[in-house]
């Protein structure tokens, strides 16, 4: 006996949710189970539409989607196409974005000009249609996109494209952070196995090589022990970001501080404050006074021997507090400042080794005031110097 057209709908669609909890619990993608629970609903539309599913294709978009099948593409955020014997006959604004407005009617080959894109779509029996294709240099040369085809049960496929360029990115930093915080820490190691060889060798029975060799292998382990540390605070301040601090610091009384025990570090500069009458912020003192120590130690380190460092603390309208350190160095130039905040970017590698920079000294400030809602800027002019700003709430009582 038949079943009737609204039977049909509702077991369509109950297979569809099935299918979409058995993907969601079997690999954990939701994006992939809302996808695929979207194509059932279009599956079932397009049943129930009438007519015969896979005839003549209008490539214009309210013939070809039929009933409800735009306003349900339309709602996902991601490019999402409906393809049926090799071309595109439906399109969401997002894909239209992405490939050009064109794409309707056309090849799949030409709406998405990727030949590993072009291989899976070409071949409807591939027998692992499901696993994901990892698109590089689609949209822009920069652009990782990860495609998924679905089959429908007419034989139509929904193609569904999830931009991973965010995820890439983060992955490519968290590969060359690893990397790079090896490299740093191979290098006062190798240097202090080296010594503690030669004077295995015979090297300490003379007092000066001893004398010598003990002073650089007490730096660079002073040195990896500074490098440790910062790693060490800017893995504390990354899994403290979400949650923002809230107790009253009186800056004056902490740049007071942080410029006292900076008073006898080497190079030591001239700091000259100008402290204006402002509330305390909303923060976390530990955090803030290293922020201080990293910037006014910057500028010590890289202002101009015998100019002087200032310093400056105002009101920024009624709600912020305004920190300024400036020095008469050298200056940065234009190309560098965008990077200073990487982790392990520096302009100079030579000479901030020498100086005893981690080289994650201004990507801890970053992270320090992002977790206060703060803004941070650093401004500079080659051959005048540095200034950086630094923007952090006032404390409220609620």
């Amino acid at each position: 006996m038949p079943y009737s057209p609204g039977i049909k709908a509702l077991v369509a669609l109950g297979i569809a949710a099935a299918g979409a909890l058995a993907g969601l619990l079997l690999n954990g993608d939701v994006q992939a189970s809302l996808v695929m629970l979207v194509c059932g609903v279009a599956a079932v539309l397009v049943a129930t539409a009438g007519g015969d599913p896979m005839g003549p294709l209008d490539t214009a978009p309210a013939a070809a989607e039929g009933p409800g099948i735009g306003e349900v593409l339309d709602a996902i955020a991601e490019p999402v196409l409906l393809i049926a014997d090799r071309r595109v006959i439906a399109a969401n604004p997002p894909a239209r974005t992405l490939l050009g407005q064109h794409i309707l009617g056309e090849d799949v080959r030409v709406a998405i000009r990727h030949p590993a894109a072009a291989e899976r779509l070409m071949n409807p029996n591939d027998h692992d249609s499901s696993a994901p294709i990892h698109l590089v240099g689609l949209g822009t040369r920069d652009q990782r996109w990860e495609m998924r085809v679905t089959a429908l049960g007419d034989g139509r496929r929904i193609v569904h494209l999830i931009d991973r360029t965010g995820s890439y990115a983060s992955e490519r930093i968290r590969v060359d952070f690893v990397a790079n915080a090896s490299h740093e820490l191979r290098t006062p190691l190798a240097s202090l196995l080296g010594y503690v060889e030669t004077l295995e060798d015979g090297a300490s029975e003379d007092p000066g090589i001893r004398k010598r060799f003990l002073k650089i292998m007490h730096d660079e382990a002073r040195r990896m022990q500074r490098l440790i540390d910062d790693l060490i605070s800017l893995s504390r301040i990354e899994a403290e970001k979400y949650r923002a601090p809230d107790n009253p610091v009186a800056m004056d009384e902490l740049i007071d501080e942080v410029c006292l025990e900076l008073s006898g570090a080497p190079r030591a500069a001239d700091v000259v404050t100008e402290i204006a009458e402002t509330e305390p912020v909303r923060g976390d003192a530990s955090q803030l006074s290293q922020l201080l120590h990293n910037v006014i130690g910057n500028a010590m380190k890289y202002g101009r021997e015998g100019t002087p460092i200032l310093v400056s603390l105002t009101p920024e309208g009624e709600s912020m507090v305004r920190l300024t350190v400036t020095d008469q160095g050298e200056g940065i130039a234009p190309e560098h400042l965008p990077r200073l905040t990487e982790r392990f970017y520096r302009v100079d590698s030579g000479r901030s080794r020498t100086l005893g920079g981690t080289g994650l000294g201004l990507a801890i400030v970053k992270h320090i005031v992002e977790r206060h809602r703060g803004r941070f800027d650093i401004a500079s002019t080659v051959g005048k110097g540095s200034t950086v700003t630094v923007l952090l709430p006032v404390h409220r009582l609620s």
